[in-house]
């Protein structure tokens, strides 16, 4: 017999490496740690967040890792890979093996197993062996697709199984792992994610990256804003906002036009664009004079006492807040500011000044009135008046929008679904559709025969006992029938 041929040491030993349990369970491991840190870091904010939060050094260093952009930087990418080869390699390394125990002909049953087995059953009948044979043919073979007979030490033996191929789900949930890593590395390495602002009237083909600074893609057609709407609740809080959009070719011809809301996008060739934020273009009206006599009317809520206080104050006051809470500066209004890359239209920034801090610049736009909460303090401020478009409407002429939309692709979406239904399909082979195996003995004894069912699976003991007493009733009702 010909000995398989030996593989060269360097690949024998690369393979070794990759089909070892230790390396998934420590690749498992490093992927979970850095996930915790993906978690506790914010993902794709601006450098000046960071700067604010974290300090330069530790910005610097979390710069070099790559922290910012975690789920797309060369090391995560670089796991992900390695857990891919690994969970291949284990799985083609034990595949041959199962491969020929799922499809043996002629599987000789082990009857140590059926002995040892809680699942058995046992009567006589007193009839023809031949008729025996027949009952259990009858009985045994509308459940089991897999029956044969031969001769025992001390009668006739009939082998049943079915679902012998269970042992194949869990190669189905390896792959649909391999699928979904692979779909995730795809996105991560050919997708995008981004966000542009486009006003009313105008068209772009350019948007801004996420995480990249001032990284811009251009994409492969226009994108035209035609109109804008939005609809507010009493309190003054955006109800809804609508985009009416134009695609064109970069000769400016049209392909399709439809209207996107929150949480329903338009898809066009992979790409979607999503409906994510809205803002008014600056009025011609809005000048320095006019807009330091504007009162703004602020809430200031204490989160130790639950107390609210109401202030006015211009732009460049400055405001002594009770509870020892600290000093509120009104710096300035900003008819179009953005957060994290994301346009959130009119806002006010002011500088807060506590016992601990010696200034720290907030954020307060005029459309999200909870937007401070996220910062945490121990005073929440929200602007309660104007109502958001008031400063700039009352410049008179037509207010004019601009949208601003998050554009993604990520071709790897698709293989991701795969690998969801797959490992499914997987779990429910794996769990559901165990591999069981009956043994009917039939062995003389005097002028009658003893019948002895015994069953054996790899789990549901409960299952395969109540089955076996389930058959051996049927098989008795046959025979006296």
């Amino acid at each position: 017999m010909k000995k398989s041929r030996a593989l060269p040491e360097p690949l024998s030993s690369l393979l070794k490496f990759f089909a070892s349990v230790q390396l998934t369970v420590f690749v498992l491991l490093i992927l979970a740690l850095t996930s915790i840190i993906g978690t506790l870091i914010p993902q794709n904010q601006t450098p000046h967040d960071y700067l604010h939060a974290f300090g330069e050094f530790r910005y610097r260093l979390f710069a070099v890792l790559d922290f910012f952009d975690m789920y797309h930087s060369w090391w995560f990418q670089l796991l992900l890979l390695i857990l891919t080869l690994n969970i291949l390699v284990c799985s083609l390394e034990r595949l041959p093996a199962l491969w020929r125990m799922v499809f043996a002909k002629n599987k000789q049953p082990r009857r140590n197993r059926f002995r040892r087995s809680a699942a058995r059953a046992e009567f006589s009948s007193s009839g023809p062996r031949e008729t025996l044979v027949a009952g259990v043919h009858q009985v045994v073979g509308r459940g089991f697709a897999r029956l044969r007979q031969a001769e025992g030490d001390a009668g006739l033996d009939l082998y049943a199984e079915k679902w012998r191929w269970n042992r194949l789900g869990v190669y189905v949930v390896h792959l649909s792992i391999i699928l979904l890593l692979l779909g995730g590395l795809l996105g991560s390495l050919t997708g995008f994610d981004g966000f542009v602002n486009i006003a009313e009237g105008e068209a772009v083909d350019t948007i801004r990256l996420r995480g990249g600074g001032d990284q811009t893609l251009k994409l492969p057609f226009k994108v035209r804003c035609d109109d804008f709407d939005v609809s507010f609740y009493d309190d003054g809080a955006p109800k809804e906002f609508r985009s009416k959009l134009t695609l064109l070719t970069l000769a400016d011809e049209p392909i399709l036009t439809r209207d996107i809301i929150v949480n329903d996008p338009l898809r066009y060739k992979g790409i979607s664009f999503y409906q994510s934020s809205y803002g008014k273009l600056d009025a011609p009206g809005v000048d320095a004079a006019r807009l330091a006599s504007v009162e703004f009317v602020l809430n200031f809520q204490s989160t130790g006492s639950g107390m609210g206080y109401m202030r006015k104050l211009k732009v460049n006051d400055s405001l002594e807040l009770p509870e020892k809470l600290g000093t509120f500066t009104l710096q300035h209004y900003l008819p179009r500011a953005e957060f994290g890359g994301q346009a959130i239209g009119e806002a006010l920034v002011g500088v807060m000044k506590t016992e601990s801090e010696a200034g720290q610049q907030i954020l307060l736009p005029l459309q999200f009135p909870n937007f401070d909460k996220m910062r945490k303090g121990a005073v929440v401020i929200s602007v309660v008046e104007p109502a958001p478009g008031k400063i700039t409407g009352e410049a008179g002429g037509a207010e004019r929008f601009y949208t601003g939309l998050q554009v993604a692709k990520d071709p790897g979406v698709w293989v991701v679904y795969t690998g969801f239904i797959l490992m499914i399909a997987g779990c429910f082979i794996t769990f559901f559709l165990p591999h069981q195996q009956l043994l009917v003995e039939i062995e003389p004894r005097g002028r009658a025969f003893t019948v002895r069912l015994m069953g054996v699976a790899p789990r549901n003991k409960f299952g395969i006992r109540r089955k076996v007493a389930l058959l051996s009733e049927k098989l008795q009702e046959k025979l006296e029938g």
